[in-house]
């Protein structure tokens, strides 16, 4: 089992409703899917995240599970979830990884592809 045996899909989009632009506050939700195409269950340990905003700040996230869990995926299996985040601009990039456990207790990292943040039919 390898991070390669892991597959994460990222689908981002605006909460247009829960955010204030005059008030430089863009939310956004984004759904992780997480498919095990290795041949033995995988846990879920923890996440880390990289945000980065227009402005190039940068913001470091660090933490265990996702939005309170730490599932186990069996082999062929699915987890999918959706959390969010807010930045001061109207466009962003996110990028990580997640920290997976084998059955065996070796640990390894699975990186998450960078995603845009943005606007629908922002032009840049």
């Amino acid at each position: 089992m390898s991070s390669g045996d892991i597959r994460i899909t990222t689908v981002p989009h605006y909460l247009a409703e829960h955010s204030t632009p005059d008030e430089q506050n863009y939310v956004f939700a984004y759904t992780i899917t997480i498919q095990n195409h290795g041949s033995a269950s995988v846990q879920l340990l923890s996440r880390r995240w990289l945000i980065t905003d227009a402005n190039g700040k940068v913001l470091e996230v660090e933490g265990e599970g996702v939005v309170g869990e730490q599932p186990n995926i069996a082999p062929g299996a699915v987890f999918t979830y959706t959390s969010g985040v807010n930045l001061a601009t109207p466009l962003g990039v996110m990028e990580g990884s997640y920290r997976l456990v084998k059955q065996d207790g070796s640990e390894f990292d699975t990186p998450i592809a960078p995603f845009r943040l943005s606007l629908p039919n922002l032009i840049n």
